[in-house]
């Protein structure tokens, strides 16, 4: 299972970080931290995030790329992919379009 959270539509209530905290995580007050690939044993909790999500900001299915992404005003950290328009910290590479 694959997860896509549209960053633009995120507005940080953070229900998904609280049903699937091993896949997403809340940095600061709304910069939410997802992995894309879903652990197996934590489907069903995604799933229930998913449906959770306020402003349907969340996808589950087979489409998402690997790693993880990061949300407005946060750095990738190591093993991390920095969403669009962030940027990569010292030693990571940044996804396409990213400085």
């Amino acid at each position: 299972m694959q997860v896509v959270v549209d960053l633009n539509r995120c507005q940080g209530y953070a229900q998904c970080a609280f049903l699937a905290p091993e896949v997403f995580e809340l940095h600061g007050e709304e910069a939410l931290l997802f992995r894309s690939a879903v652990p197996d044993g934590q489907r069903e909790r995604v799933r229930r995030a998913v449906a959770a999500c306020p402003v349907q900001a969340i996808l589950a299915g087979e489409q998402a790329g690997p790693g993880e992404q990061t949300g407005p005003g946060e750095q990738a950290g190591p093993g991390e992919q920095a969403a669009p328009g962030k940027q990569a910290g010292p030693g990571e590479q940044a996804a396409p379009g990213v400085q």
